[in-house]
């Protein structure tokens, strides 16, 4: 089973940016906020949920469900 925070680093990883890359594209001032999202030490709010998903142009199934693989 898939968590979020592997998907997120996965969907990361796929574009090739790093967390210093990422963390402007999503308005979130510090990497570590996503590096904490990508372990599992923090989940996203539902606004910043909303932009990964407009980001990455992938829907909430994607995302929180186990059965889309990305």
């Amino acid at each position: 089973m898939e968590r979020l925070g592997e998907k997120l680093r996965k969907l990361r990883q796929q574009r090739g940016l790093t967390l210093r890359e990422l963390a402007p594209e999503l308005g979130i001032k510090s990497r570590s906020h996503i590096s904490d999202m990508e372990t599992g030490k923090r989940k996203p709010s539902l606004d910043l949920l909303v932009k990964i998903m407009a980001y990455y142009g992938v829907s909430c199934d994607q995302l929180l469900n186990d059965e889309f693989d990305l």
